[in-house]
């Protein structure tokens, strides 16, 4: 692209807690496509900060490029357009009534976006401080992608270890259900199931003391859901996305339009994601061979809501599954889990 100019790369942007970069510098990163989260710390605490992974194109004027530097609203400039990007995107989305646009799809780099790249090096600029020693840890989540996505997937994952070893780390790829695993059940030996519900996709791991042994994905998450109730009430998705963040409790009746189609939508995602669970573990012969139950933690933005779980659970034990199914829980915070989990990795090598 051309006449790039990057501003706001200091920018803290949705951060929970503070992040010091004069700490050690090892990091989980869940490169996710609604969000991209960090955690860094050891094995006591970590800190994490967070970015909406989105971007909005504004035209370009003098006026408005003084303002969004007065204001450090970061964007680069591209030609005749302004590229806010980050959690900055959605706001502005909300205020043109836009839709905010994605470096990502399917939980990997969105081949049909050309600034794609460009956007999410941006927004990891924002979260990855410069590595205090090189070839200092840092692992990042991938999605278990089938077949059809290999290509797309290695390019994905190259791009995303070119990017942080230019940082001064040593990059490795860590699954993402795996990630959940690695963060919620180290009381169970990191055995189990783990779960990302994201905004691209949900990704699960069965794990066995810390080692996959099956892990798969399916394209349908989060914004899924925005995209296809936006459509059935003729409202924007970044709308739709606002209203089930704030509003939405799965275990209570509503007439609201947008939650009764937010519901219907909540259950087709939770049903595709059981059918495909009960698939995959009875057609593989990969499963553990253990007498205790698997527990099963549910993580990611999209299985916030109330409720989430309970409707879960009743889909799942309406199925005989081959192994007998523990404790069904949400994660102590869903939408840090991934990144927990990845640090976990990363503290994990010498």
């Amino acid at each position: 692209m051309d006449d790039r100019h990057d501003f706001g790369n200091q920018a803290a942007g949705d951060v929970s807690s503070g992040q010091d970069a004069s700490a050690t510098t090892r990091i989980g990163l869940d490169v996710g496509t609604s969000k991209i989260v960090t955690a860094q710390g050891d094995s006591r605490a970590s800190q994490a900060a967070a970015q909406l992974n989105a971007f909005i194109g504004v035209a370009h004027s003098a006026l408005a490029e003084a303002t969004l530097q007065q204001n450090r609203v970061p964007y680069f400039r591209d030609g005749e357009e302004l590229v806010v990007y980050g959690s900055a995107a959605e706001r502005f989305a909300h205020m043109f009534n836009a839709e905010c646009r994605r470096p990502m799809a399917r939980g990997i780099l969105n081949s049909q976006e050309p600034a794609a790249t460009h956007v999410l090096e941006s927004i990891l600029a924002m979260l990855v401080p410069q590595a205090a020693r090189k070839g200092e840890t840092l692992a990042f989540s991938v999605p278990a992608a089938g077949p059809e996505m290999e290509a797309e997937l290695t390019y994905h994952e190259e791009t995303l270890k070119h990017y942080c070893a230019g940082r001064g780390y040593t990059p490795i790829a860590v699954n993402e259900g795996l990630a959940v695993v690695l963060a919620e059940l180290a009381n169970e030996s990191f055995t189990g199931i783990g779960i990302s519900c994201g905004g691209g996709m949900c990704n699960v791991a069965l794990s066995y003391l810390s080692i996959p042994s099956l892990t798969f994905g399916i394209t349908k998450g989060g914004d899924f859901i925005d995209a296809s109730v936006g459509q059935v009430v003729h409202e924007p998705s970044t709308r739709i996305k606002a209203i089930k963040e704030d509003d939405l409790d799965l275990t209570r009746p509503s007439e609201d339009k947008i939650i009764k189609a937010l519901q219907i939508y909540y259950d087709k995602l939770i049903q595709s994601l059981v059918d495909e669970l009960y698939r995959t573990v009875t057609r593989t012969h990969k499963l553990p061979r253990t007498d205790k139950p698997l527990p099963i933690v549910l993580a990611g933005g999209t299985s916030k809501p109330h409720g989430f779980r309970d409707r879960f659970e009743q889909m799942l034990l309406r199925r005989q599954m081959p192994f007998e199914v523990g404790d069904i829980r949400i994660a102590e915070d869903p939408l840090t889990a991934t990144a927990r989990g990845a640090l976990v990795a990363a503290l994990a090598e010498r």
